[in-house]
């Protein structure tokens, strides 16, 4: 089974990818503890996340240890996951009312890092750590 979640390509590329998505969810995951009530629960509970003084810390948890596992190419694709799920909720719970509102363009441009941060995780779960990660190391010792 762990033979499968480290499974990896080799591409070398594959690291610019894991610097891109750990990097913004590392930052993020921080922030969400040093700046709560703007970025953390206070903001959950402005866009309407139910128990905002639980799943502000309990999201912001899961992007610290997620962001760091795919900076690091530990458990690639497992930590990639939660980051899905994370995109996939933050764009429902803030752009359908952009896209409402404003229309689509307002939308896609409020919404070009979530994109990218979305695709890059699929990207990650697809892939794999690359040739310069941990779960390469340990699949090739």
């Amino acid at each position: 089974m762990l033979g499968r979640i480290i499974n990896t390509g080799n591409q070398s590329t594959t690291v610019l990818i894991r610097l891109m998505v750990g990097a913004v969810f590392l930052s993020e995951g921080i922030q969400k503890f040093l700046f709560a009530d703007q970025l953390g629960s206070g903001r959950f509970a402005k866009i309407g996340i139910p128990n905002p003084d639980f799943f502000g810390p309990f999201v912001g948890s899961f992007e610290t240890v997620c962001g760091l596992l795919v900076l690091l190419g530990l458990l690639t694709r497992l930590a990639a996951i939660p980051l899905l799920t994370i995109m996939l909720v933050a764009i429902v719970t803030t752009k359908a009312e952009v896209l409402a509102k404003d229309g689509f363009w307002e939308m896609m441009h409020g919404s070009r890092t979530d994109w990218a941060m979305l695709l890059g995780s699929i990207f990650l779960i697809i892939n794999g750590g690359g040739k310069w990660s941990i779960d390469n190391r340990l699949q090739h010792p």
